[in-house]
């Protein structure tokens, strides 16, 4: 379905089965968003290997939807609109690196 190669911001999750972790890594980096991917595994070791090898900004283990918290975005003033950078420090560093949030949780 077209659902499933969509970027969708909503309450929509695609659900997509794979033989291994190769291909479902290979399905993910396939698609051209990379907002997010999640696994559910009980093994430590595919836990690693997926949150290492997928190329996604944000990564879920056992988590379903990931979604990090920005309590204190940075943006701009007068003449910048929103989300224009100018943050010091850290947060300047954050913004021009390629930086992955890992959510996990384990039973």
């Amino acid at each position: 379905m077209s659902l499933a190669r969509e970027e969708i911001f909503g309450p929509v999750a695609s659900i997509l089965r794979a033989k291994d972790l190769d291909e479902a890594i290979e399905i993910i980096h396939g698609n051209p968003y990379g907002n997010a991917g999640s696994i559910f595994t009980s093994s430590g070791k595919w836990a690693r290997q997926f949150q290492h090898d997928v190329a996604v900004g944000n990564v879920g283990i056992n988590i379903g939807i990931v979604a990090p918290m920005s309590f204190f975005p940075f943006g701009g003033r007068k003449d910048s609109f929103f989300g224009v950078t100018h943050g010091q420090g850290r947060d300047a560093i954050r913004f021009f690196t390629d930086p992955k949030v890992v959510i996990q949780r384990w039973f």
